[in-house]
């Protein structure tokens, strides 16, 4: 008599691929940047209404967006280092944590364009409009620029695979 069940990696084929390849990197990624996201957007605002000095050039729109963003990344880079791509970050922490930083300031730029866009150009200044072009639209197109450069770039799975670090 033939076997016919299914071996539990089989199932589903290409879902199970996706789910291993893409999609479990995806959710990882989502938690740790959600708690980013609100680690971000608490310091931005807290910087804003000038609980720190509100004469001092991180309560300023792109100020305390500088700030705010750099403190997420450093957030970021512990969090998807130690579970989102543990399995492919590198043995050269150093040059990883260059890397991570740079797609993080690209996507940090995208935020910043923005928040620039709407507070200098478009004179939209109000606390809510920073909010919406810097944490909101700013912040959404930014993360598909760091989680493609993060996925691909600094955790790339060929690195991982070949045991190179550069």
């Amino acid at each position: 008599m033939t076997n016919t069940t299914a071996h539990p990696a089989t199932t589903g084929g290409f879902f199970v691929r996706a789910w291993r390849g893409f999609l479990s990197y995806l959710v990882k990624f989502g938690v740790v940047g959600s708690l980013g996201f609100v680690l971000d957007i608490v310091v931005f605002n807290l910087l804003r209404v000038g609980a720190l000095g509100a004469d001092q050039w991180w309560a300023t729109a792109i100020g305390a967006k500088v700030v705010s963003t750099s403190l997420a990344i450093i957030f970021n880079w512990l969090g998807n280092r130690f579970w989102t791509f543990r399995h492919e970050r590198h043995t050269h922490i150093a040059q990883e944590f260059v890397e991570f930083v740079v797609a993080s300031l690209l996507g940090m730029g995208v935020s910043l364009a923005c928040l620039w866009f709407t507070h200098y150009v478009l004179n939209f200044t109000s606390l809510l409009a920073d909010n919406i072009s810097g944490n909101i639209i700013g912040l959404g197109l930014g993360t598909i620029v760091r989680f493609l450069l993060y996925r691909y770039w600094v955790w790339s799975p060929r690195r991982a695979a070949s045991g190179k670090s550069s």
